[in-house]
């Protein structure tokens, strides 16, 4: 059980990374990149999983700030998806849609990281 935790913890921190990596590496012509998407995606499933397990094992779970942070993923995973969409379909992603992916999954960053 401790090694499928720790995994799942490193898929979440990937997920982390691809979509504040991507949010970083394209800050100046701000879209919405495929590694965005598949992060999002990633720190749903991961997190939500990861949560399943603590409270599984008996785990003492900050309710507030799981809620939080889940409301905060669906925020990004959302954003993602339409700015995908938009790709897909030709569109020009709007900068406020394509920060709002990054700048939300810095806010999550801190709140996994600040709220003890």
């Amino acid at each position: 059980m401790t090694f499928l935790t720790l995994f799942l913890v490193f898929l979440h921190i990937l997920g982390a990374a691809a979509i504040f990596g991507g949010w970083l590496a394209n800050f100046k012509t701000p879209t919405v990149n495929v590694w965005q998407w598949y992060g999002a995606i990633a720190q749903l499933v991961t997190g939500l999983a990861l949560v399943g397990m603590a409270e599984a094992n008996g785990g003492d779970v900050n309710h507030i700030k799981i809620g939080v942070k889940v409301v905060i993923a669906i925020i990004i995973a959302v954003a993602a998806f339409l700015g995908r969409k938009k790709i897909k379909a030709g569109e020009e992603v709007s900068t406020g849609l394509a920060h709002a992916t990054g700048g939300m999954a810095l806010i999550n960053i801190a709140i996994a990281v600040l709220w003890v």
